[in-house]
């Protein structure tokens, strides 16, 4: 039987002092990427937080990067932010008109991506749970409520008030949206939805969140250092 690969959950975020909803206004003020041997926090200036983000991705082992509603948001907002700076990244985003929707794309995007980070898939947990666990319960399937629902413990902030937290307080913050993205991912291997080959097989007959495996025109890539 094959290992499965490791997750990564990975979460941003964004500078709530102006608009942090949108990449062309507001900036990244700090990312979390939690792994299987610990959490890794990224801050400062933005171009360098980008860079050394983009460096740790590159150093780990191949796996599934995870995130929660990161196909929307925090993927794209990443993209946009390190081709402000002009930071090459080892990302690769595709459209896909497919990955379901009830909110406006970000800012200056048509929808959501599948992607690819140098050796790593991606999964939308967000997209896994609102498939099946949301539409059968009829909750809200934010992260918090999710995390709730199986017994985690997400810490909780005034969201629009970002730029208020100490810088310890934001740092443990964005950690717990990241190890929670990465939990709840990994709650659903046995299912089969966290592989090496595929991630989400299951959004009603739909392949999201998966690699360069599609050949559409819609590709938003950022060019490695190599």
């Amino acid at each position: 039987m094959q290992p499965r690969p490791p997750v990564y959950g990975l979460d941003i975020e964004t500078d709530t002092s102006v608009d942090g909803l949108d990449p062309a206004v507001g900036g990244i003020v700090t990312v979390a990427l939690s792994g299987p041997d610990g959490d890794d926090v990224f801050d400062g200036p933005e171009p360098a937080m980008l860079g050394a983000l983009d460096a740790r991705l590159a150093a780990l082992p191949p796996g599934v990067l995870a995130t929660w509603n990161g196909a929307h948001f925090d993927l794209p907002f990443l993209a946009d932010r390190a081709a402000h700076h002009g930071v090459a990244l080892g990302l690769r985003l595709t459209l896909d008109p497919r990955i379901p929707s009830r909110r406006d794309p970000l800012p200056g995007h048509d929808g959501a991506y599948r992607a690819w980070w140098h050796g790593h898939r991606h999964v939308d947990a967000y997209q896994l749970y609102r498939s099946d666990v949301g539409s059968v319960l009829g909750i809200s399937c934010s992260l918090k409520t999710i995390a709730r629902l199986v017994g985690l413990a997400p810490i909780e902030v005034d969201r629009a008030r970002i730029h208020d937290l100490t810088p310890e307080a934001l740092a443990a913050y964005v950690v717990s949206d990241a190890r929670l993205a990465r939990l709840l991912a990994e709650r659903r291997a046995d299912a089969g939805y966290v592989t090496s080959r595929s991630q989400t097989e299951a959004i009603r007959g739909r392949r999201v969140g998966v690699g360069p495996d599609c050949h559409t025109p819609s590709v938003r890539s950022l060019p490695t250092g190599s």
